[in-house]
Formats: C-alpha cells, structure tokens, sequence
C-alpha cells in the first residue's frame, strides 16, 4: 500500500506565485529558459535552471551550474520570494485549461516503496539524464520539482480533498493558457488522507519524472547515514480519472526517397486505409497520416499482434512495428535521424507544415495512450517504448519546494 507523507515546503510568498513559477525544466532549452528569466528576477528558473544566471555559453552540466543552482535557492528564500510554510502538511493543486481539470495531492512520498516497486515506473530513463538531475537535486539539498503520479482513482480521497476545490485557494494564476491553483490542505484531514492511500492505494504510478525519481533514490543512497529528509521525495498525485495524455506523434523521413504514391502502396499493403475527415484518429489501433497533400487514416488489421501482451498491442509500438520498421528502416526509435517525435499539443497542423515543406516524407498522427495502458504496463513490470504518452498540462515549477534541511 502506499504511503504520503506532509511536509514542510518552500512556497512562493503570497501574491508572488505568478512571478515565481515556471515551466519545467525539460520542457525549454537554454535559450527559451534565459529569455523566460529575464521577465522576472524572481522566476524559479534561476533554481530549475540555473545556467540563466551565469554567462552565455556556460556548459549546463559544469559544476558551477549546480552550485549556482543552490545559492539562487538561497537568494530566493533570503529576499522572501520562497517563504517556508508554517509546519508540515498537503495541498491541493489544480490545472484547468478548456474546462479540463486534473487536481492532485502534493505529498512527499517513500524512496523505499519506489525502490520495491510500489511506486511503478514504465519507462527506462537515460544515463546522463538521471546523472543530471541526481548532481542537481545533491547540490540543491532539495527536490525542486514534484514528480506526477497517478493511481486508481478511489473515491474516500476525492471525498476528502472535493470540498477544498470550492474554497479559498492559496494562489490562483494563469499562465501560458493554463489556471494553476493551490489550496492548504486543512490539518484536521491529513490523517484520513493517510489512512485513504494505506488502506485503499495498492500502488502509485509514475506519470512524469522518472528522472527525478530515479535520482531520489540515487541522492538518498549517496546521503545515506547523513541527516536530512532525503528518504522521501516530492510529488504530485492525480487520480488516473482526471489523467490527459495526449498522443506523442511522428515524421519520418523516408531515406529511399520514394514518392507519395509509392509509399502510399506500401502502407496500403499493411494496412486498412481510408480517407480521413480529421487529422487524428477516431480509435485504438488506428493512426492518421499525412502524405503527400491529404491526410488518410490507417487502421490495424485484426489478428495482426498480440492483444494480450501490453507493449506489443500499444498503438505507439504498433506503429513502430508494423510501419516505421518494415516500411521505413527505422529500428531504433531512440537514435534513428531519420524519425522525429512532436508532442501533441503542437496539433496536426505542426505535422502538415512540416512534411509540406519538405523536409519529411510522412506524419503521423497517433491515438493517444490511456491511461489504463500505462498502468497495466507499469503493473507487469514492462516498458514502454519511447515517447509514448505527452501529458497536458504540465505543472509549474517553483510552487512547492522540498529542503532536505534549513537553508
């Protein structure tokens, strides 16, 4: 069963939230991230990323980085933009955009339980981003951005945290189309909180971060023995009902250089292909594809993979198998030139605008992954292939700050 545990956090003073918080720090490069910076001497990307407040042309991975990483923590904290809160205790935040909301429980959780696997991952993370973000989070003395997970919505939590979402919140801000809202979680409910998740949560889910997790429980080994509250980590836990995964989508190149019509034959070979109304597909195990000048769609033909194997029956790994391997020579998605992935909220006309200037041969838009497939591979121990799942809305950094000790 899992544990959630409240903390004492760093939080941006009131009326300052907007001006604190910031993307993630994987969502912008360098570039982007010193631009946002230069709006506000306060932003967190001074923390997140604090290549912003050295030089131009500083390497992100030199190890002044991520000293200079701790002492813009220091600096936020001593001129009162980051204010600790009064003892250890939850909150509630919630992300609306386009009458969507997914509202999560911002909690510590156990390095241990990710360690024995009830807190489950499924992906494989990649060794130099896991060392970043490990050398950043020891120099930090502090988990800066909360991991997503997610877990089978149940109902005496939502029951618990309902009432909050129709009181006075603690910061309500829009950003970049987005309203980020945060509500103190009353004392009096955190030990039904508790019990809820003991008793009624099996498991917890990474969504999103599993470089973060991975370097949580690296730090918590490098420090073990030391003191500090290095045995937990800082997270955001949404109920998979509230859950939006949108489609990672592709293009690819073809390196024979063959025509539209002569691709179009070989797709039709493979699969069911019809003219499309919309860019993106209707249902699992069918994909739109641009080529050309019109988008078609392609469905799977029954009896062509193994429904009961999790990662197999993916529509991500469907069409790796199915199309971009055999058709295309793309073998390693990872590393292949000739393959590019664009997250999906970048929408279909991103692919259309790319492949008519030329550059690509095909787009292709994805069913997105559900959330059910992501548990279900996660829960038998599996990975998923890359770049299957791009969740929306991301959730701002800077909002809640995890000190290992006092600054």
């Amino acid at each position: 069963m899992a544990t959630v545990r409240p903390f004492r956090a760093l939080r941006p003073a009131p009326g300052l939230a907007a001006r604190v918080a910031c993307p993630p720090y994987d969502v912008i490069d360098t570039r982007e991230a010193r631009a946002l910076a230069a709006e506000s001497d306060l932003s967190f990307l001074y923390v997140s990323r604090p290549e912003v407040g050295l030089p131009q042309g500083t390497d992100e991975h030199d190890p002044q980085v991520y000293a200079e990483g701790r002492r813009a923590l220091e600096r936020l904290a001593g001129r009162g933009a980051l204010a600790p809160s009064a003892g250890a205790r939850y909150w509630l935040y919630a992300q609306e955009r386009g009458g969507r909301r997914q509202a999560g429980l911002v909690a510590c959780v156990s390095v241990d339980e990710y360690d024995r696997g009830v807190i489950r991952k499924h992906e494989n993370t990649k060794p130099d981003k896991e060392d970043d973000r490990t050398r950043h989070i020891d120099a930090l003395g502090a988990h800066d951005e909360p991991v997503f997970l997610t877990y089978r919505a149940e109902p005496d939590v939502k029951a618990l945290l309902a009432p909050l979402l129709a009181s006075a919140p603690a910061d309500d801000f829009e950003a970049e189309g987005v309203r980020h809202t945060v509500w103190d979680v009353p004392d009096a409910v955190a030990p039904a909180l508790e019990r809820a998740f003991a008793e009624k949560v099996p498991a917890l889910y990474v969504a999103d971060g599993h470089h973060r997790s991975a370097a949580a429980s690296r730090v918590h080994q490098q420090r073990a023995g030391e003191p500090g509250d290095h045995g937990v980590f800082l997270a955001v836990l949404v109920p998979d009902d509230e859950v939006h995964i949108m489609a990672y989508n592709r293009l690819v190149k073809d390196r024979r250089g063959r025509g539209p019509a002569e691709l179009l034959r070989e797709i039709a070979a493979r699969f069911d292909v019809e003219d499309a109304a919309a860019p993106e597909p209707d249902a699992p195990r069918s994909f739109g594809f641009f080529l050309g000048d019109r988008w078609r769609r392609a469905r799977v033909r029954p009896g062509g993979f193994d429904a009961r194997d999790p990662v197999a029956s993916l529509d991500c790994s469907l069409v790796q198998s199915q199309l971009l391997e055999p058709v295309f020579g793309v073998a390693d998605p990872r590393r292949d030139p000739h393959l590019e992935f664009v997250g999906g909220i970048r929408g279909p006309a991103e692919l259309e605008r790319r492949v008519r200037e030329g550059g690509f041969s095909l787009g292709l838009a994805l069913y997105p992954t559900r959330v059910s497939d992501l548990i279900a591979v996660s829960d038998a121990g599996l990975l998923m292939p890359p770049k299957s799942t791009w969740f929306e809305p991301k959730m701002r950094s800077g909002l809640f700050v995890h000190p290992f000790g006092p600054l």
